[in-house]
C-alpha cells in the first residue's frame, strides 16, 4: 500500500466517533415517583378507579316502530339508482307496490371515555433555556400533574414536561464535542477518486476528475472531517426531562341483533339512527326489562368487559350508553309482471337491493 493510500484509510483520533442513538445505563439521573414509570405505562391509583354499585340498573321507555310510506320508498329508490349509471329509472318510476313491511331493529352502543398517561425520558439540546430541576422541588407524580381536558367522548393526545424533573449533560452521542467524525471520509476531508481508484491516472493520463491527486474533497462534511452531531445540534449539552403523554380515548363498543338474515348487518355502520334512550353517567348499569332481552344481554356484557378491561390501565371518566331504533323496511314491489324487492334502512332511507328489474350495458 502507497502513502497516498495510507493518508486516506487513517483514522483522525482527534475527533470522536458516534456515539449511541440512546442514552447508556445509568446515564439519567433518577427522578422520585418515576423509577419504573418511565419507558412504560402508568397505572392509575387505587382512588381514581370508580367502584360500581351492586345490583343497580337502568330502565328503558317503549317505542313505536318506524316505517315508510310508498312515496318516500319511490323515491329512495330513485335516488339509489341515478347513482347506478347502468340502471334504468323507469321502473323506479313505474312499479307497482305489493307490500311496506317494516322491521324494528335495535342498535345498541356503549362508550367509555378513558385516560391513560404514560412517561419516557426524553432531550433536548441545550441552548440556554431554563432548566427546571431538583432544585425547584419534587417533581409530582404522574396521576397528580394537572392537564387540561378535551370534551368527553373525544380522542386526543396531550404532552406535559414533568415539572423539576430536567438535568444538563454532555451530550452522550458526541462526547459533549458538539461536533462527530465524518464516517464517509474517516474524519479525513477527502475520499478516493472513483474514477482512477485513487491512482491518479488511468490509460496512461492524468485522472481529470481529481486532477492526479487521486483524492476528492469529501462531499459529506464538504472537505472539513467532521459533522455538527445531530443528536444535540453542535450544542455539546442536552438537556433531559421526563416528558408525560396523556391519552384520552372513547372506547366503543356496538351490536345489533340480527333478526332479518336477508339484509346485510354492516350496511347499517353508514346510517343513522333515532336514539330514545340515552343513560349517561361515570359509571352506566345494564339495562334490564327492555322487550329485546339480547339488548339487554348486550348491555350486561359490555359494560362489565369495559369495566374490567380498561379499569386496569387506565381511568375511566365517563360512560354512556344509548340505544336507537333505526328504520329499516322490506319493500315488495311488481314489475312488467315480475316480483321484485328491496330495502330502505336508515334516517337516511338508503337502498340495498341485489336485483332491479332493468339495466342497460355497452356492447
Amino acid at each position: 500500500m502507497d502513502d497516498k493510500d495510507e493518508d486516506i484509510d487513517t483514522l483522525d483520533p482527534s475527533l470522536p466517533e458516534e456515539g449511541p442513538t440512546a442514552p447508556p445505563p445509568g446515564w439519567l439521573d433518577t427522578v422520585s415517583g418515576y423509577e419504573e414509570n418511565t419507558g412504560g405505562d402508568c397505572p392509575p391509583p387505587p382512588d381514581f378507579v370508580p367502584k360500581p354499585e351492586n345490583d343497580k340498573n337502568a330502565s328503558v321507555p317503549n317505542v313505536m316502530v318506524p316505517s315508510v310510506s310508498e312515496d318516500t320508498a319511490r323515491d329512495a329508490l330513485l335516488q339509489f339508482v341515478g347513482k347506478k349509471w347502468t340502471y334504468s329509472s323507469k321502473p323506479a318510476k313505474n312499479l307497482i307496490f305489493k307490500e311496506l313491511k317494516p322491521f324494528t331493529v335495535y342498535r345498541y352502543r356503549l362508550e367509555t371515555f378513558t385516560e391513560s398517561r404514560s412517561s419516557a425520558w426524553e432531550s433536548e439540546p441545550h441552548t440556554g433555556q431554563n432548566v427546571d430541576g431538583p432544585q425547584n422541588g419534587v417533581s409530582p407524580l404522574p396521576w397528580h400533574i394537572q392537564v387540561s381536558y378535551p370534551p368527553k367522548f373525544t380522542d386526543s393526545i396531550q404532552k406535559v414536561r414533568v415539572p423539576h424533573s430536567s438535568f444538563i449533560k454532555p451530550c452522550y452521542c458526541c462526547h459533549g464535542n458538539g461536533k462527530v467524525r465524518c464516517t464517509h471520509c474517516r474524519g479525513r476531508g477527502m475520499t478516493r477518486c472513483m474514477f482512477c481508484h485513487g491512482s491518479g491516472h488511468g490509460r496512461n493520463r492524468r485522472c481529470t476528475n481529481c486532477h492526479g491527486r487521486g483524492r476528492k474533497r469529501c462531499l459529506s462534511c464538504h472537505g472539513k472531517g467532521c459533522k455538527d452531531c445531530l443528536t444535540c445540534n453542535g450544542q455539546k449539552k442536552l438537556m433531559h426531562f421526563i416528558q408525560l403523554t396523556v391519552t384520552w380515548k372513547n372506547q366503543v363498543f356496538e351490536f345489533i341483533p340480527d333478526r332479518v338474515p336477508e339484509f346485510p348487518l354492516k350496511k347499517f355502520e353508514k346510517v343513522s339512527g333515532e336514539a330514545f334512550f340515552v343513560d349517561e353517567n361515570l359509571l352506566v348499569y345494564p339495562i334490564q326489562g327492555f322487550p329485546d332481552h339480547d339488548i339487554c344481554d348486550a348491555s350486561k356484557g359490555a359494560i362489565q368487559n369495559h369495566l374490567l378491561k380498561y379499569s386496569a390501565v387506565s381511568r375511566i371518566l365517563q360512560q354512556r350508553q344509548i340505544i336507537e331504533l333505526v328504520p329499516l323496511t322490506h319493500v315488495y314491489y311488481a314489475y312488467s309482471g315480475k316480483d321484485y324487492d328491496y330495502f330502505v334502512f336508515g334516517r337516511e332511507n338508503k337502498v340495498h337491493t341485489t336485483k332491479y328489474p332493468s339495466s342497460c350495458s355497452i356492447l
